[in-house]
């Protein structure tokens, strides 16, 4: 689990050198008059060892960045305070990116509950949450989300139709509940990396071209049924309507036949795709 490393301002530490090779100066400088040459570097040596290991200890820390600090190996901490850092000596800085990033998957061909094929792709949004996580337990954190989210996307998409013909279905088309179950699959795929995926949405959805044109026949017809369906639905509460109101205000008296041919011709005009030409009968419907 990620946890702080210990640090201190690199201004702080690099003034101090300063300050202590200053006074190593001053005491070869003082030294030198009676001081042989071994002397002096026995003297200086300490002071330049110590300003050599102080040195090593520096880092800067850029915003929205962390440094993963090891020593020999093992794990000493995180440094996340943007600025000019000092941490322990003689230990390796990994930078990991703190930054929200996104990428968009390549566009998948998968089968989807009905077993049509399609096309499929989808944008993830993250960042890295734990920088230790993110450096130890796996390999390349971009690569491993990246994976993750195409193996995320195809379970998605065989899981659910693209268009749900029956109640109670979810299909692909349903941006909103579709997206929340990619956001949460996702979270949980990456949450191993140290990752928390913020949002995923599907940016590509379409039949596979060898059956596109067949199921844009089908979604045509579809259509015209539903729109047929609402027009009929509609004709036959404006017949009753005519009816209702023929009888209410005793414009004519009416027998079951003539009621039938009445409803005939108004269905007629109605539900047409086309305009209808008037014909006038000047002659009775009883022989």
């Amino acid at each position: 689990m990620e946890r702080q490393a210990f640090r201190m301002s690199g201004f702080a530490v690099l003034a101090g050198l300063l300050v202590l090779g200053g006074v190593a100066a001053a005491v070869v400088v003082a030294a030198g008059w009676t001081a042989s040459a071994a002397a002096l570097i026995g003297a200086a040596g300490p002071w330049g060892l110590a300003a050599l290991v102080l040195l090593s200890g520096f880092t800067v820390v850029n915003p929205n960045e962390a440094k993963v600090v090891q020593f020999l190996g093992r794990y000493v901490g995180t440094v996340s305070t943007p600025g000019f850092q000092w941490v322990l000596p003689f230990t390796t800085k990994q930078s990991v990116t703190l930054r929200v990033r996104n990428f968009e998957t390549a566009k998948l061909k998968v089968n989807d509950a009905d077993g049509n094929p399609v096309e499929i792709a989808a944008v993830v949004v993250y960042k890295v949450t734990d920088t230790a996580k993110a450096a130890f337990s796996v390999d390349d954190y971009e690569e491993y989300v990246a994976i993750q989210s195409e193996a995320a996307v195809r379970h998605l998409a065989t899981s659910h139709p693209y268009d749900a013909h029956d109640e109670g279905r979810t299909s692909l088309r349903e941006g909103g509940e579709i997206a929340e179950e990619l956001t949460a699959e996702l979270r949980e795929r990456t949450d191993l990396a140290g990752v928390e995926v913020l949002e995923a949405r599907i940016t590509h959805l379409a039949y596979a071209p060898e059956i596109a044109q067949a199921m844009l026949v089908r979604q045509q017809a579809a259509q015209v049924v539903a729109a047929r369906t609402h027009i009929v639905a509609g004709a036959v509460g404006m017949v009753r309507l005519a009816l209702d109101k023929l009888a209410e205000e005793g414009v004519v008296d009416l027998d079951e036949e003539r009621k039938a041919q009445m409803v005939s011709n108004l269905l007629v005009v109605l539900c047409g795709d086309r305009a209808t030409q008037p014909v006038v009968n000047a002659g009775s419907l009883y022989s």
